[in-house]
């Protein structure tokens, strides 16, 4: 993505907030990018950084498969002028590498600790001799003794290093993580260092990303190349198909699948908003009884998703060859609105005998696609996090309440029925309680204040009392949460008589419901979703 900014590239060597490192420095506007810090020195080189910085991450340098940036790092850096930031398990990588020692530390520092400035000068050139502040650290191990031409600028209360630099050679080191919001003066630091110390120029704007992808799309299509646009109905499908349509106009063709695992009237509402709001050109195909059939039995999440994907690219190849009859010529692209979060959780950091850290599950936008497909990918919010897909479909005049929509997923349905999803009327349950909940949340005027809300069906019965008799129906839980771009989140705090009125009429409405749950867990150490 060729924008108006330097480059800021992140090595990731596992640490769960290493994301969030990109998104801190796309907010000051300055484009940043996340790639494994195992990759080869080429493909880091062909990125022409003009900043890298080295992740956090779960390892110690001492263990014999520790992870670590590529041989001849070091002197491309030098040689080219690059600033280098290594953060906790980064700065004991720099340590370590350039002939300086980590030991394990005497005391492990985890969590909020102060540090105090030693001198006034690199990263802290801002700040004067003596200053403290509030930082998160999380590391067992420490500097012991820097390399050669490095000196410390900052300490914990505790006199272990919490900063380092060579200013002559533009190696830096934090040991503690500016990126959390733990870290009230983190973003500060990250701002001195990327614009005072680096001399980083900020040019990260929606409305050049948007010019550059419409550039892509075009010189990756030939003058008379037709598309197909997978909508699902959700932001990132819309805004990418509003995208390329805007790009190559009508050699776009739209479909949107009816898999049987859509929510409550999901086909109806979403057809009116693209043919009355958006103009774009839909084909629905009603593919329920295919989708169902091979889900039939299937429990295993993964599975689940694997044959969702599969059969999403079969009526796809379908929709393609009905159009290569009409048109003379088959589409050989296929746009999907795949996010930066989705590319990242499907493809796994470095350090446990994996390529990457765990695959924490398939997006079928990313790795629940067949091989075999005869379709080519465009995929142009694949750089991107939910809110900056937000930013730019308001530049493409998406309307706003579309914008708005909680994110759903592409597997739909199948993720949010525990087990098998054929089995009895779990489908139908869950529609219900699920329109009943949000339609419940938007009553309440909180439904913007809420990353992501749903109702997930559980294969458990429980006993209960309706209308003075037994009953032995299942059980439902409720998800509401908060987040700023998917990779975190917190469980949204309702109050107490919403959620008693919620329970009511759930349990009220819907047949073969007698007990509703609240899910109060964050991500990590879960998932959003329940599958």
């Amino acid at each position: 993505m060729d924008v108006k900014s330097d480059l800021v590239l992140i090595l990731d060597f596992g640490s769960q907030y290493t994301h969030l490192i990109t998104r801190r420095i796309r907010a000051l506007s300055v484009f940043s990018l996340c790639i494994s810090g195992t990759s080869p020195l080429s493909s880091i080189t062909a990125l022409n950084p003009k900043v890298v910085i080295l992740s956090g991450g779960p390892h110690s340098v001492h263990s014999d498969d520790s992870p670590s940036f590529p041989d001849g790092f070091v002197d491309w850096a030098l040689s080219n002028g690059v600033f280098v930031l290594g953060i906790c398990y980064g700065l004991q990588l720099i340590v370590q590498r350039l002939g300086g020692e980590v030991r394990v530390g005497q005391k492990q520092e985890y969590g909020r600790m102060e540090i105090e400035v030693e001198k006034s000068c690199g990263i802290f050139g801002g700040k004067k001799v003596g200053d403290k502040q509030v930082v998160w650290m999380s590391h067992g191990d420490e500097a012991a003794r820097l390399p050669d031409g490095f000196e410390v600028v900052a300490r914990s209360l505790q006199g272990a290093v919490a900063a380092v630099e060579d200013r002559g050679r533009r190696f830096y080191g934090l040991q503690y993580h500016p990126e959390v919001t733990h870290s009230p003066e983190g973003m500060e630091t990250l701002r001195y260092f990327l614009f005072d110390v680096c001399g980083v120029n900020a040019g990260w704007k929606m409305e050049d990303v948007m010019d550059e992808e419409i550039k892509a799309i075009n010189n990756t299509l030939a003058p008379d190349d037709h598309v197909i646009c997978a909508l699902s109905g959700g932001v990132d499908s819309t805004v990418a198909a509003t995208l390329v349509h805007k790009a190559i106009g009508d050699r776009l063709h739209c479909v949107f699948v009816d898999n049987g695992l859509l929510r409550y009237k999901e086909r109806e509402r979403v057809m009116e908003t693209f043919e009355r709001d958006l103009h774009l050109p839909v084909t629905c195909v009603d593919a329920s009884d295919q989708f169902l059939s091979k889900l039939k039995g299937v429990v295993d999440p993964e599975m689940k998703r694997k044959i969702i994907g599969k059969e999403f690219i079969c009526i796809f190849d379908a929709f393609a060859q009905e159009l290569e009859q009409k048109l003379g010529k088959k589409p050989a692209f296929l746009v999907q609105g795949t996010l930066y979060p989705d590319v990242i959780e499907s493809c796994p950091p470095p350090g446990s005998g994996r390529t990457h850290s765990h695959t924490i599950k398939s997006h079928h936008n990313v790795g629940g696609l067949p091989k075999d497909m005869k379709l080519k990918l465009i995929e142009p919010l694949k750089l991107l996090f939910k809110d900056e897909v937000r930013q730019l479909g308001k530049i493409l005049k998406v309307p706003e309440p579309f914008l708005k929509r909680h994110p759903f997923p592409g597997p739909g349905l199948a993720v949010r029925v525990l087990g098998d999803v054929t089995e009895g009327n779990a489908l139908d349950i869950v529609r219900q309680v699920d329109e009943i909940f949000i339609q419940s949340i938007k009553d309440a005027g909180i439904y913007d204040s809420i990353w992501q809300a749903f109702a997930v069906f559980l294969p458990v019965k429980s006993v209960g009392v309706q209308g003075d008799q037994r009953t032995h129906s299942y059980v439902v839980t409720l998800r509401a949460v908060t987040s700023q771009d998917g990779m975190t989140a917190d469980w949204y705090c309702f109050e107490s008589s919403f959620l008693k009125d919620v329970s009511q009429k759930i349990c009220n409405n819907v047949r073969g419901v007698n007990r509703v749950t609240l899910d109060i867990t964050s991500k990590p150490p879960s998932t959003i979703e329940w599958e």
